[in-house]
């Protein structure tokens, strides 16, 4: 059973969280704190209370943005401690997922909540707690990827992905229809996709051939049109990737 604190400045927010995992029967306790000075101070009490202790807590649902000290700040902070309770953000900006699991976030839940994808958030916070492994989440089929949007996992075709762009130990997917990030390496993702046609133009940007649509030389520079994106070559792949266009369009 997992006893929780969840963090939000605001009341209506944090009310909801507070009755949804309340309403969870892996959760044994609940309480709310307004800010992340407030949830500070309980966080200490807890780990001076003991893993055991009756103040215990094993996992922080925490809000991003808030005045003064905010939920990065707050993450940042527990890393220094020696057993830090767990922590998922809660948070209505997809844009610090990156940050988040830098700061080895469990999970990532986008507002608004949803009764199953939070219940998905304390599973996995259940079993970290429990030290128990993972459950690895397998592709269902090698031309399909999933990604999270709102709370909501879906199945990308890798036939629509035109390009990928990379954010450290992460990818964004870029399709027709918008752009997803993955807990995925871009090294990973072009070893993977090597041979359903996607080639590496620079350290940051990976590409499918199919999706190119110009290919740019000017002034000793050479880019590429993806899908209305231009994109930049670096000159260590330009004759990789002409030689794959003149054999793709003569083959």
């Amino acid at each position: 059973m997992l006893r929780a604190l969840a963090v939000d400045d605001e009341q209506p927010s944090l009310e909801e969280l507070l009755y949804l995992l309340k309403a969870d029967p892996r959760v044994s306790s609940a309480e709310g704190a307004s800010d992340a000075t407030a949830a500070l101070r309980r966080i200490n009490r807890a780990l001076e209370s003991g893993p055991d202790g009756p103040e215990a807590i094993d996992v922080v649902f925490l809000d991003i943005n808030m005045p003064g000290l905010d939920g990065l700040d707050l993450a940042r902070l527990l890393t220094g401690f020696a057993d830090p309770p767990l922590v998922v953000f809660v948070t209505a900006h997809e844009g610090f997922a990156v940050q988040a699991f830098d700061l080895k976030a469990v999970d990532y839940v986008l507002k608004p909540v949803r009764r199953e994808r939070l219940a998905e958030a304390v599973r996995r916070a259940a079993q970290l707690r429990d030290a128990a492994p993972l459950i690895p989440v397998h592709e269902p089929d090698p031309d399909h990827i999933s990604v999270e949007l709102g709370g909501v996992t879906r199945f990308v075709a890798v036939e629509d992905i035109t390009h990928v762009e990379a954010h450290g130990d992460y990818a964004r997917l870029h399709t027709a229809q918008g752009s997803h990030l993955v807990r995925i390496p871009l090294s990973t993702l072009e070893e993977r996709w090597r041979s359903r046609g996607f080639v590496r133009i620079h350290r940051r940007h990976l590409v499918a051939l199919r999706h190119i649509a110009e290919l740019r030389l000017d002034a000793g520079t050479v880019s590429v049109l993806v899908d209305s994106v231009e994109l930049q070559v670096s000159r260590r792949h330009a004759r990789e990737l002409r030689d794959l266009l003149l054999r793709r369009t003569t083959g």
